[in-house]
C-alpha cells in the first residue's frame, strides 16, 4: 500500500483571529473561557489559547469583558501574560454555565462551515487494476473481480457486497480506504442552536501530526486520515442519532456523521438489532440526496451533510433484504462469490508460507479435494486460515510444532466441517 501523501487538504481555513471569522455566538466562547477557567482554578491567556483552539487575541479580548464585569480579577503576570482566576460572580456565574454543559474544549465550528468543509473534501478516487492490485496485495482477487470493483470505487456511491459467507466480503471492505490518499480535516465540534456537538473521536479518527511549517490551518479542526467505521450487529437505531449525555449536556455524533469523507461498512447487513427494512428507510434519503437529518432533543431539527461511502455487507439473499426501490438507489452491486481452484491454491499457500508451517510436497491439491468433498462441493477464502490455525492447536495440544501433513489436515477438516 502507497504511504500516505500529507498534501493540503482541500478546505484549510486559517485560524480566525477575529470573533465574527469563528462562525459561532460569542456568548459561547465566553462560556467556553469561563467552564476552562472555572474547572483549572487559575489560568493566563497562552494555556487557555491551546486548550479552546483559539487565537491568544480572541481570548484576550473575552478577558477584557469579563474583567470589565468583574467576572474575572489579575493574580499576577509572566513576561506579558495574565495569570488571573474567576472573582466570586465570576465563579457563581461559571457554575451555573458548567451545570448547563460540562464541555470546556476545543472551540465548535459552525454548521455552515462544516457542511462546506465536507462538501469540499468529497473523495475522488483514480484507481485501475494496477492501482487496486496494490491496494489488496495481502488478498487473492482476481483480475475480474477488481474489475468490479473499481468502477464501484470510482463512483463513491453506496456498494452492495454480496455473497456466501467465508469468501473475504468484509476484508474487501475494510481495505477499500487504501484507495484514499490524501487527508481530510475533521472539527473537534460543530455548533448548532447553541449547542455542541462532539464529532472528533481518537477511536475512530486517525490523526496525523503535523508541524506549522508543514501545514497551518484553524486548530478547531484535526487533520485525520479519512474515517473507516465498520458496525456489525451491534447497530442500533439510536446510534444513527444524535446522543445527549444528560449528565454533561454535550450530544455525540452520530456514527454516520463521524464517517463523513470517509467509509461507512454494514458488516453482516440484516443482523442487526435494528430491522434492514428500518434502517433502509432511514437512509433513502441520505443515500439519494447527500444530506441527512438529525434532531436537538427539544425538537430542533437542522441538516448535515453525507459525504460517505456506504458499503453493505451480507451473505443474505439482498433481495430478501430490501425492496427494488431501494435497490435502485444501490448503484453498485458487487458478488463475492467462492474461489477458484487456482485462487483457494494461492491463498493457502501464502497462509502456509506466512505461518511458516512445515508442508509436505503436494499437500496443497490434498487439501483443495478435502475441502470439496466436506464443504459441499464450494471452495471458499476462509478454508486455508481457518484450517491452518486447527493445525496450530492441534500442535499445541500434542506438544509438537504444528505440520501441514496430510494425517493433520484429515483431523483440522474433521473438525471444521460440521458432519452431516
Amino acid at each position: 500500500m502507497a504511504t500516505l501523501a500529507i498534501t493540503r487538504p482541500a478546505y484549510c481555513p486559517p485560524q480566525a483571529e477575529a470573533q465574527e471569522a469563528l462562525g459561532i455566538p460569542l456568548s459561547l466562547v465566553t462560556d467556553l473561557v469561563l467552564r476552562r477557567v472555572y474547572l483549572a482554578g487559575e489560568s493566563n491567556f497562552q494555556s487557555l489559547s491551546q486548550a479552546l483552539r483559539l487565537s491568544t487575541g480572541l481570548v484576550e479580548s473575552v478577558f477584557r469583558d469579563l474583567r470589565k464585569q468583574q467576572l474575572v480579577e489579575v493574580k499576577g503576570m509572566v513576561g506579558n501574560d495574565y495569570n488571573f482566576t474567576l472573582t466570586g460572580a465570576g465563579r457563581a456565574l461559571a457554575a451555573d454555565r458548567y451545570r448547563i454543559c460540562h464541555y470546556a474544549g476545543a472551540a465548535p465550528v459552525s454548521l455552515a462551515d462544516y457542511h462546506t468543509a465536507a462538501k469540499a473534501q468529497s473523495a475522488k478516487v483514480r484507481v485501475d487494476r494496477r492501482t487496486l492490485r496494490q491496494a489488496y496485495s495481502d488478498m487473492v482477487l482476481t483480475d475480474s473481480f477488481l474489475d468490479q470493483l473499481g468502477p464501484a470505487l470510482v463512483s463513491q456511491s453506496s456498494i452492495f457486497l454480496y455473497g456466501p459467507t467465508g469468501n473475504g466480503k468484509t476484508s474487501v471492505a475494510e481495505r477499500m480506504l487504501r484507495v484514499y490518499q490524501d487527508a481530510v480535516l475533521i472539527p473537534f465540534a460543530v455548533e448548532v442552536d447553541g449547542q455542541i456537538i462532539q464529532l472528533f473521536d481518537p477511536v475512530v479518527h486517525e490523526q496525523i501530526e503535523v508541524s506549522p511549517d508543514e501545514m497551518e490551518f484553524d486548530p478547531r479542526w484535526v487533520l485525520c486520515r479519512r474515517p473507516c467505521i465498520i458496525a456489525g450487529g451491534e447497530l442500533t437505531a439510536s446510534m444513527l442519532e444524535l446522543r445527549l449525555d444528560e449528565a454533561t449536556g454535550i450530544y455525540a455524533a452520530p456514527v454516520q456523521m463521524k464517517a463523513n469523507n470517509g467509509i461507512f461498512v454494514v458488516d453482516d447487513f440484516g443482523r442487526q438489532l435494528m430491522s434492514p427494512r428500518e434502517l433502509l428507510n432511514r437512509w433513502m434519503v441520505p443515500l439519494d440526496r447527500r444530506v441527512d437529518y438529525l434532531a436537538l432533543r427539544y425538537g430542533v431539527k437542522f441538516k448535515i451533510p453525507f459525504e460517505l461511502m456506504v458499503v453493505f455487507s451480507t451473505n443474505l439473499d439482498p433481495r430478501e433484504l430490501a425492496d427494488e426501490a431501494f435497490l435502485r438507489r444501490l448503484h453498485n452491486k458487487v458478488y463475492v462469490g467462492a474461489v477458484d481452484a487456482p485462487t483457494f491454491d494461492e491463498i493457502f499457500r501464502r497462509v502456509v508460507s506466512l505461518r511458516n508451517l512445515p508442508c509436505d510436497p503436494e499437500v496443497g491439491d490434498y487439501f483443495r479435494l478435502l475441502c470439496l468433498r466436506e464443504g459441499g462441493m464450494e471452495l471458499r477464502a476462509c478454508y486455508p486460515s481457518d484450517v491452518c490455525s486447527i493445525l496450530v492447536n492441534i500442535g499445541r495440544y500434542e506438544g509438537r510444532p504444528a505440520k501441514v501433513t496430510r494425517a493433520d489436515l484429515e483431523r483440522a477438516v474433521a473438525l471444521y466441517f460440521a458432519q452431516g
